[in-house]
């Protein structure tokens, strides 16, 4: 297992948010003892020189290779957090994105590898599951709140 820490600078990032049926797609975010703490929508660093758009295209075709569609309004939030100790810091770029038609469609899950070779999980999860006591967290923090606010 891979053991993620934050990077110890400012990351500038792109995530989409992709809907099923009311339900978030999410990557599971584990801790060091490999229990899943919390789920993320899927995204990545933007690269020096590129705009949020691209990166959060480019990253849906390295992580799952389909070329989707950003839609909507775009929300913008800063994610101070701490992971196993470790503190990070993040300015997002969130956007509603569409896959291309029957993408995944049969599938409750999708398994996919990072850059760093980490196996990842992601499936869809109803908002009101994420963030109760005991159960995954939605992360960033308040991000859940955010998406329930914008209706």
């Amino acid at each position: 297992m891979t053991t993620w820490r934050p990077h110890p600078h400012i990351r500038v990032v792109a995530i989409g948010l992709h809907w099923r049926g009311g339900r978030l797609l999410a990557a599971e975010v584990r801790d060091d003892a490999g229990r899943i703490k919390g789920v993320r929508p899927l995204g990545g660093e933007i690269e020096f020189g590129e705009s949020w758009q691209a990166a959060l295209v480019r990253e849906f075709d390295e992580e799952l290779g389909i070329d989707i569609t950003i839609i909507g309004a775009t929300l913008m939030m800063e994610n101070i957090f701490v992971h196993e100790g470790a503190t990070g810091h993040e300015v997002m770029f969130i956007a509603d994105v569409a896959f291309p038609d029957g993408a995944f469609i049969d599938q409750e899950r999708i398994d996919f590898r990072e850059d760093n070779g980490e196996e990842i999980v992601a499936r869809w999860f109803d908002l009101t599951e994420l963030d109760l006591p005991g159960g995954p967290s939605l992360y960033p923090t308040g991000l859940k709140d955010l998406l329930l606010k914008r209706g």
